[in-house]
């Protein structure tokens, strides 16, 4: 019963909100699969289905499963299988950081299970009938503005309850905390995202997530599916073809732009992300 209320309120809100950090999506035609950044979400599926790229890694998510990104990180994916008459629908629910730490303080010993290993920066699990409850009482209050403003806040807090003791938990507790592995390789992350065309050397992100080299090769492996370089080259890779929807002409320029000291490099490695010449890649320009 809460995915087939929830599909009809996705659908009446078309995709808007009025409650911050919750996201609906409405997408009535599948697309090829597009770069974007993940944010820190939580995602469930409510109708269709998802697949996304991560390094080496493939996840898919349908219907009454959800996915969690703990990382800001690139991906390429898209919706499988939708069209008008039947859309993949998406409920979605940004991550602070700050709210998870405060429910981690408000945890009694015991009620949290243990952590083990680094967990990957993203994870796909099924969604129990609790989080799948919760999730729609949320949405209903699009329903009622004068009572979301007080309940929103506590069934939001409920959600983040319900996954960080769920399946997935370890994902979304290291947000929480301070001293974490998934703290550490964010620092990382966010300068690589932030300084992309500027060459680095490994032993310096290193020194700057608190780690040794080994350690931080080995946890920023786990979280992102990728070495360090690999990451910097699809945040550079993602950001050209942003660029170029604009500027189809100056395939040069933007390579330059985005730290390629070498066209003809950035053209190899642009066809084997995209599968297409930068030159010919009209994608994004006609979308």
């Amino acid at each position: 019963m809460s995915l087939a209320e929830l599909r009809d309120l996705v659908v009446r809100h078309d995709g808007s909100t009025a409650i911050e950090d919750v996201l609906l999506s409405r997408v009535v035609e599948s697309e090829s699969p597009q770069p974007s950044m993940t944010g820190t979400v939580l995602a469930v599926i409510v109708q269709g289905a998802k697949r996304l790229a991560l390094g080496s890694r493939v996840y898919e998510y349908s219907a009454g499963q959800y996915l969690v990104a703990s990382v800001d990180m690139p991906v390429t994916g898209n919706f499988i299988g939708a069209t008008a008459d039947r859309p993949a629908l998406g409920f979605g629910l940004v991550l602070r950081p700050a709210v998870v730490a405060e429910i981690l303080l408000q945890a009694g010993p015991g009620d949290l299970p243990p952590a083990t290993g680094v967990p990957s920066g993203v994870a796909v699990s099924d969604a129990p009938a609790e989080l799948l409850d919760a999730v729609l009482r949320l949405v209903r209050l699009l329903d009622h503005p004068r009572d979301a403003a007080v309940l929103a806040p506590l069934i939001k807090r409920e959600i983040l309850w319900r996954v960080i003791t769920g399946e997935q938990g370890s994902v979304v507790r290291q947000l929480g905390l301070a001293d974490s592995s998934l703290t550490h390789v964010s620092r990382a992350v966010r300068w690589i995202r932030d300084h992309y065309p500027t060459a680095f050397r490994v032993e310096e992100l290193a020194q700057l997530s608190g780690m040794s080299v080994s350690a931080f090769y080995r946890n920023f492996q786990a979280v992102t599916a990728m070495s360090p370089i690999q990451f910097q080259k699809q945040i550079r890779l993602q950001q050209a073809r942003l660029m170029l929807a604009t500027r189809p002409g100056d395939v040069t320029g933007v390579s330059r732009h985005v730290g390629y000291e070498s066209p003809s490099q950035f053209s190899r490695e642009y066809r084997r992300q995209f599968g297409t010449p930068p030159s010919q890649d009209t994608v994004l320009s006609l979308s």
